[in-house]
């Protein structure tokens, strides 16, 4: 698992500076030329750091995905698609793009095996303007609420547990105090909630193999059903044609398996991470493939279409007590696994981009506690989650978050892979991209062509029948991106342009040596002559 680490003094201010992409000038030139075949030695990462194996990285990737996905969205796929037949070959059409995704970001982490992924990747495409890929990027992973979807969700899995009444604000209020909970541990006790993040994945794990089990036992009769659904007898009756409605349920199944990138953000603690990512994220994406489309099967054979399109978001409740009566109806603590790794994931994130000076008060956020934890990334993190709970109108406070956070990737993959593109065919770069791993040209362009789909379609005014919000209008999550990367590029020009005009200084990015051996770069002020 990525792990915190203390910030260690530099031991040098001198080093040669980096390109204006973000890659140290010794990686710049012939990628392959410069490196080892196994990828440890492109960022100077000691080996006693590297712990994380093929195994792991597996977990890794498993434990991100699985969440609230698969147990919380598949109403909303449902209700969107308007058939059992569209709302299983949705599944398969996001499994195919999120592969071909994965296979994009295997050549990249190949390429370029450092821990930060997106970051990483998109500063080396687009070295111009300097540094405004760096500025939009810190302000999106500092602007989102990452683990409040997951926290709305929990919250409604515990009120529907114990017998109450679901509420916008109860269940709100109990992801508050989750966001809390988890915010305390990971900054007190790091080691507490990495155990209980590993437990909970292997409890997430288990209930998806008994769902599983439990959805064959009742096709094949030996477990009885009250009420047994049909809902393969009619496979395409209700079929939407509304192409919104279309991009949400694909959007909400592609959420689902948002996380195959997740290792990239902690290639330089794997061993061996070329071999390592070739391997574990095609393992990851197939079992997680596989247990998806058959916890679905599941649903659809214990529980009718119509309850679980009005199931909202605990599908998976109603399945249990389809099986077992109403005292299996259980609090779901795959949302805390989530959060968990949510809030492990992004503070590092932010705590890196503050010892790189990207952000304001850098000194202060790339501080550490005494438990050697970030934890002022962490609260801001948490201030951040707690602003976005409670801000969206009651009824709409978990689609809007969670497709703010998945819309924004649509336009971040869409420059990942048009720059992928570009690499391959422009004749000055094609040269010095030499990867161990290719994804190819055809599922670039498969990846690009998607993703392109997904960021316009949701523009399209939805048909009359389809409501995305209660309250809000349709367009409200793109908007709310196209706002956040705004401010991103407003910072990077004051930061970068006004504030160096008005103080007669120019930012210099350079490689700094820690006392430990390993590079990082930094962001300094250099007066002009």
């Amino acid at each position: 698992m990525p792990q915190y680490y203390e910030p260690l003094p530099l031991a040098s201010s001198s080093a040669p500076l980096i390109s204006d992409g973000g890659v140290p000038e010794c990686a710049g030139s012939s990628i392959e030329r410069q490196r080892p075949p196994s990828g440890e030695g492109f960022d100077d990462v000691p080996a006693d750091k590297r712990q994380l194996g093929v195994m792991s990285v597996v977990s890794l990737i498993v434990n991100r995905m699985i969440g609230t996905g698969i147990y919380s969205t598949p109403s909303m796929i449902l209700k969107a698609s308007g058939s059992v037949g569209l709302f299983m070959v949705l599944w398969i059409i996001g499994a195919i793009i999120s592969s071909v995704g994965m296979a994009v970001y295997v050549e990249f982490g190949t390429g370029l095996p450092r821990s930060g992924g997106e970051k990483n990747y998109l500063e080396y495409i687009y070295k111009k303007p300097k540094l405004l890929v760096t500025c939009s990027y810190a302000i999106f992973c500092c602007l989102i609420g990452w683990s409040v979807a997951n926290a709305i969700a929990f919250g409604e899995y515990m009120v529907h547990a114990f017998g109450g009444t679901i509420t916008q604000w109860n269940t709100r209020m109990v992801g508050f105090a989750c966001l809390a909970s988890v915010t305390l541990l990971h900054t007190f006790h790091l080691n507490w909630g990495l155990r209980l993040q590993n437990t909970l994945a292997l409890v997430k794990l288990g209930i998806m193999l008994f769902l599983i089990i439990c959805g064959l036992l009742a096709f094949v009769g030996w477990i009885p059903l009250n009420d047994r659904p049909h809902n393969f007898d009619e496979l395409w009756k209700g079929t939407t044609h509304d192409p919104n409605a279309f991009v949400t349920g694909l959007y909400n199944i592609i959420s689902s398996f948002n996380g195959y990138s997740t290792a990239h953000y902690a290639l330089s603690e794997t061993r061996d991470p070329v071999k390592t990512i070739k391997r574990a994220a095609p393992l990851a994406m197939i079992l997680i493939t596989t247990l998806y489309l058959l916890v679905n099967a599941s649903y659809l054979i214990v529980v009718s279409k119509g309850d679980i399109i009005g199931s909202g978001r605990v599908v998976a409740a109603l399945f249990f007590r389809n099986i077992f009566g109403k005292i299996a109806e259980r609090p779901r603590f795959g949302k805390v696994s989530r959060c968990l790794v949510f809030l492990l994931i992004f503070p590092p994130v932010i705590q890196e981009l503050g010892r790189e000076g990207v952000l304001p008060y850098s000194s202060l956020l790339a501080r550490n506690s005494s438990f050697k934890t970030p934890y002022v990334a962490l609260i801001l993190e948490w201030v951040i989650c707690t602003f976005w709970m409670f801000i969206p109108p009651p009824g709409d406070a978990y689609s809007f978050i969670l497709n703010l956070q998945i819309y924004p990737y649509g336009w971040i993959n869409v420059a990942i892979a048009s720059g992928l593109i570009w690499l391959y065919l422009s004749p000055s770069e094609k040269s010095h991209w030499n990867p161990p791993y290719r994804a190819g040209l055809p599922a670039v362009t498969l990846f690009l062509l998607s993703n392109v789909f997904l960021s316009v379609a949701p523009l399209i005014p939805p048909s009359p029948n389809f409501r995305l919000y209660e309250f809000l209008p349709y367009w409200i999550h793109a908007a709310a991106t196209a706002g956040v990367f705004f401010v991103g590029v407003v910072y990077w020009y004051v930061w970068t342009r006004l504030l160096p005009r008005i103080g007669g200084y120019e930012l210099s990015r350079e490689v700094a040596i820690q006392n430990d051996g390993v590079s990082r770069t930094v962001l300094k002020k250099i007066p002009k002559s």
